[in-house]
């Protein structure tokens, strides 16, 4: 997977770049794994801005994507590999002996005609998903549940993937892509492999009104505004915030500020902390 450039007809253009989706085979989504998309505004039911700077953005519905994986021991084909809107990552739409079609994260590797498998006789291939119980010891991994049944919640982004470390007794050890360490219960599933579109990171935006399409608004910098507005401003011409650091426009420290509970309960399970 490359990132495509453009000849430099304006400025925009100059330093725009695309994902190459060369490798996608369906433009069209599959309509029975469709749902309406409601947008918010960064607004709460009280009609009160909550989360700042969301808001426009482009028509888009939510691809269903099979987080759990459980239909096991029937194989599945994949019919066509799609862009999803939502995420960075792509999707592969995959269809069960039985007629079934659902989505999945689509590995690095995966190809059009290829078989998935789920349950814990799958074989050690990318697209197959079983209980870290059954994956052998430094396999890459990606999808991982955190609660057995409940669906996959880490390591599901483009290029992201995790190695199992070790086991011992009832938790595994995997290492995420922050570098953090993390014990995980061996009757949770992941699916094999990496995760594919590993070149979106380096993509450049290139422009504001493409980060509108996307539905983000405007931030404006605080130390630019007036001291009612924020605790970084007034003053004359370009000032100092005049603290001891940065902090929110509600007077919270921020800028590597620790905002993780340090009586978290999932604390236990971290043996490493990220990098």
């Amino acid at each position: 997977m490359a990132v495509k450039t453009f000849n430099p007809t304006s400025p925009a253009r100059r330093n725009m770049t695309v994902s190459d989706f060369s490798s996608l085979t369906k433009k069209e989504p599959e309509k029975s794994l469709l749902v309406a998309r409601s947008k918010s505004g960064g607004r709460n039911s009280y009609g009160r801005i909550t989360v700042r700077h969301i808001g426009g953005g482009n028509r888009r519905k939510i691809r269903v994507i099979d987080w759990k994986r459980t239909k096991d021991g029937i194989p599945a084909t994949v019919v066509a590999l799609e862009y999803d809107p939502n995420r960075t990552a792509f999707i592969a739409l995959i269809q069960y002996l039985d007629g079934a079609k659902s989505y999945i994260l689509a590995p690095q590797g995966l190809k059009v005609g290829d078989k998935v498998v789920s349950g814990a006789d799958a074989d050690i291939v990318a697209g197959n998903a079983l209980p870290i119980a059954n994956i052998p010891v430094g396999t890459m991994i990606h999808n991982i549940e955190l609660k057995p049944g409940k669906g996959a919640q880490m390591v599901r982004t483009a290029g992201a993937g995790a190695q199992l470390m070790a086991k011992e007794g009832d938790f595994a050890q995997v290492r995420l892509p922050s570098g953090e360490v993390r014990m995980v219960s061996i009757k949770c599933r992941a699916t094999v492999g990496v995760i594919g579109n590993n070149e979106h990171e380096n993509v450049s935006i290139g422009k504001a009104g493409r980060h509108r399409h996307m539905g983000v608004r405007p931030a404006v910098r605080g130390v630019v505004m007036n001291p009612n507005d924020h605790p970084h401003g007034g003053g004359e011409g370009k000032s100092p915030i005049g603290l001891p650091g940065p902090v929110t426009p509600w007077g919270v420290p921020t800028l590597g500020k620790k905002t993780r509970n340090k009586k978290k309960q999932s604390n236990k399970y971290i043996v490493k902390g990220r990098k």
